[in-house]
């Protein structure tokens, strides 16, 4: 068991991943042995969460948005799933969102893009460009730059329509950094898959089920895989029963990359109301009675059957058009509290629940998550309140 003087630095160090001043370490070991929790505590919380949120707002530097939030942000921009890749408007816009303790779900559907603000004159100072929607110079720039991530009159909130144009945003989903690794070429699945893994902790093996009616999947999807339908009967389908038909929301979308190459950094996303996009369309002969994507109308399919178990949202139809309200569904589900909740004990932790009080503990973090508005930065305190004795 750490001392108390341990314990704060141990707060200090997971959430920033450097030392606190001496000022800053006695300011959060006064509040972690205060009688009410530190001024900055929520009601009930433990002693430690006044230290952390002191760590992570009023600390010496900016590293819990740079470096904590960047780093577990950035490995769901790509599909390498690295950390060493550029800061992007997708990885600038959730630590904003984090920072401002907006309501997370609006992530993957709303309106929403954070930028730095080029009417500040430090922005100004440091020469950082305009936004571009055909490269990402913008946001290394300013990552080289070392201005605050923390302030909000430097990085700023704004909405896609108005910075990028785009007439169907769907928060997250349809930033650049997003659309150049998953809508780029392929056919729009890989935009799905990566945002189950990154927002709902499950991959497609986890969610495959046979049972559901494949009266969606698309011509491109042979039913006989190497002249053998029982591998589509038992396999394929299971994965394309549930996905082709919450996919069909991004049917409008795609990049367009100019040289091809993955690696450089050019290209634009690209949205066509009312006219599908080729991929949609591609390798017909493969199935020809399969399903011939029409609109951008999605189902979701999964409120049947096993998968019942992500807690889909009983106010929410299960289907709809476009791209913002499918990624509501995905958004409002049981599966993405959870998920949430389970990256930041990992990243402040540094370790898997691995007991009954760990299991209980990230339970408790789930409620509290949803009755506190989805706001992470509360979650990402709590945690280290818990972990700051180990």
């Amino acid at each position: 068991m750490a001392d108390i003087r341990e314990q704060a630095k141990r707060i200090h160090d997971r959430l920033t991943g450097v030392a606190p001043s001496q000022a800053l370490l006695d300011a959060m070991v006064a509040d972690i042995t205060a009688s009410n929790g530190g001024a900055n505590a929520s009601a009930g919380a433990g002693h430690g969460v006044a230290a952390a949120l002191r760590a992570i707002d009023n600390g010496d530097g900016d590293e819990f948005y740079s470096v904590t939030l960047k780093n577990m942000a950035t490995p769901w921009t790509n599909r390498d799933q690295t950390v060493f890749a550029p800061l992007n408007d997708y990885t600038a816009t959730y630590i904003g969102m984090v920072r401002d303790e907006l309501d997370l779900r609006e992530m993957l559907y709303a309106d929403i893009i954070y930028t730095a603000n080029t009417g500040n004159a430090a922005v100004q100072a440091a020469n950082i460009p305009a936004y571009s929607n055909s490269n990402n110079r913008h946001y290394e720039q300013f990552e080289n730059s070392g201005l605050s991530f923390s302030d909000p009159n430097v990085l700023a909130r704004g909405t896609q329509s108005s910075v990028t144009g785009l007439a169907a945003p769907a928060g997250v989903m349809t930033t650049r950094g997003a659309a150049k690794s998953f809508f780029v070429l392929g056919t729009n699945r890989a935009m799905f898959r990566f945002t189950l893994m990154s927002q709902l902790c499950v991959d497609l093996e986890q969610v495959h089920d046979i049972t559901l009616v494949p009266d969606r999947i698309r011509q491109d999807v042979t039913r006989s895989p190497g002249g053998d339908s029982t591998a589509f009967l038992n396999g394929c389908v299971g994965c394309h029963n549930g996905m082709d038909p919450l996919t069909q929301a991004f049917a409008y979308y795609n990049y367009n990359d100019p040289d091809g190459n993955p690696d450089t950094d050019d290209g634009s996303l690209e949205y066509t109301p009312g006219v599908v996009q080729p991929k949609y369309l591609i390798n017909e002969a493969n199935f020809t009675p399969g399903y011939i994507t029409e609109n951008d109308n999605w189902a979701n399919y999964w409120r049947e059957g096993q998968n019942r178990s992500l807690g889909w949202d009983p106010a929410l139809s299960g289907s709809g058009t476009g791209a913002a309200s499918m990624g509501m569904e995905l958004a409002h589900s049981e599966a993405f509290a959870q998920c949430q909740v389970k990256k930041v004990f990992n990243t402040v932790c540094l370790r898997d629940a691995d007991s009954t009080a760990d299991v209980n503990k990230i339970d408790s973090m789930v409620t509290g998550f949803k009755a506190n508005g989805y706001n992470l930065k509360q979650v990402f305190a709590e945690t280290a309140d818990y972990c700051m004795g180990e």
